[in-house]
This record gives C-alpha cells, sequence and structure tokens, in this order.
C-alpha cells in the first residue's frame, strides 16, 4: 500500500523570513488604523511573549485583530490586498516557494499549518500555491443583525502549541485517515510547535530559534538554514 506523504509547514519566520501577523499589525498602524505608540510597545511584548513559549492565544488574537474589527471587512480586505503587494510578495524567496514545490511534484500534500489567524494567512498560502491552510479562526458575527464580519475571538482549537496537533487530527480525521496511515514531515522555526515536531514522522528544524536549534542538535532533527 501506498502511504499518503504530508509535508506541513509553519509559516512565519519558516516559509517567509519575518512574522506575518506582527507585519500586519505594523502595516495597519502604518495606515492610521492604531495609536502608533502603543500598539509597537503591545505587540513587541506580545512577541517577546510568543518567543518565550508564553503567550496568551486568545489576548493577543483579541488584540491583534481589534483594528480589523474596527475597520470592518471592505476596508479590511482591500488593505490586505496591499500588504500581499508590498509586504509580504517582496518576502517571498525563491528558494521557499521552491521548496513546497519539490514536495507538490513529488506528489506530497502540503499543508501549511500555523499560528496566525485565517485572515492575514489564506492568501499568503494561496501566494504559494498552497491550498490546505490550519490556521487560527475567528468567530463572526452571523446573529440576525449582526455584522457578518469578525469578532476578534477565536473559533474552535487554536492552530497554537498543542493546538497544531490537535488540528492536525482533525484534518487527518475529516479525510479518512490517521497518523499511522500517512507520512510526515513538518517544518518549523519555533520552540512553541515542538508537539507537533515530536509527533511527526520527520521533523525539520528550519531557520530555528535559539531553543529549538539546540533540542534539534540533541534530537538529531535536520537543521534547515532557509534563508542567508
Amino acid at each position: 500500500m501506498t502511504v499518503k506523504k504530508l509535508a506541513l509547514f509553519d509559516l512565519d519566520h519558516t516559509l517567509i523570513p519575518l512574522d506575518s501577523d506582527f507585519s500586519w499589525g505594523e502595516f495597519t498602524t502604518a495606515l492610521g488604523w492604531t495609536d502608533a505608540d502603543v500598539f509597537k510597545q503591545k505587540n513587541h511584548e506580545f512577541y517577546e511573549h510568543y518567543k518565550a513559549g508564553t503567550l496568551d492565544i486568545h489576548a493577543y488574537c483579541r488584540f491583534a485583530t481589534a483594528a480589523v474589527v474596527r475597520q470592518g471587512a471592505s476596508k479590511s480586505i482591500a488593505a490586505h490586498v496591499d500588504f500581499m503587494r508590498d509586504v509580504i510578495q517582496k518576502a517571498i524567496q525563491p528558494q521557499a516557494l521552491k521548496l513546497v514545490q519539490d514536495h507538490q511534484a513529488a506528489g506530497d500534500t502540503v499543508i501549511i499549518v500555523t499560528a496566525t489567524n485565517a485572515f492575514v494567512t489564506r492568501p499568503i498560502a494561496a501566494a504559494f500555491g498552497v491550498e490546505d491552510l490550519i490556521a487560527v479562526d475567528l468567530v463572526t458575527d452571523d446573529a440576525p443583525g449582526g455584522t457578518g464580519w469578525y469578532t476578534g475571538e477565536i473559533a474552535g482549537v487554536p492552530s497554537f502549541r498543542e493546538g497544531k496537533v490537535t488540528r492536525v487530527n482533525q484534518w487527518l480525521a475529516d479525510r479518512g485517515l490517521s497518523w499511522d496511515s500517512v507520512h510526515t514531515t513538518f517544518y518549523s522555526d519555533s520552540i512553541n510547535d515542538v508537539p507537533l515536531m515530536e509527533k511527526a514522522d520527520v521533523a525539520v528544524a528550519t531557520n530555528p530559534d535559539p531553543r529549538l536549534r539546540a533540542l534539534a542538535e540533541q534530537r538529531g532533527w535536520r537543521i534547515l538554514e532557509l534563508f542567508s
């Protein structure tokens, strides 16, 4: 029996050399959507918690999406088109694109598994030619008379830390698959992703942060320097 192969990729600092959520926040602040000084300080605090593995993902999501919630759908979607053009497209490097395309050419199913919300990341996944995205899903106000737009709350299990394992498990179950029936390779830069790296058949520490680099060396995981 041929085993289905999955190539799982974290996004920020793994496939792109920046944090898309952080950069989106800076982009919208430049548009005047937030108070620059207050936003910068709070964004930096959350980012330090993320790197330390102590991030409250629900609090962060409310903070990160507040401007989008206030501005509404049409303004936010239009701004994201500009964000893709001015920031993300310039950050997508040929070697990262090739890595994804090589897996696709080999017949692997490529899935981006990110702790950044789907509003920010769906167009980025599309830019890589990746249809399967597991991201933080956002609650929409679909009540009668509601806005039909995001509330700032997370829908379901956030794809963060152990939640990435839960969400991949659900992706598999939805397709009648299990961990035993697939071969998984997972690329990530972050110590936050150790739960999924330990679950995958092959873990690749990609542009790893110092803590992940040390762990990868200890575990004998491959270390990939995708960005020079």
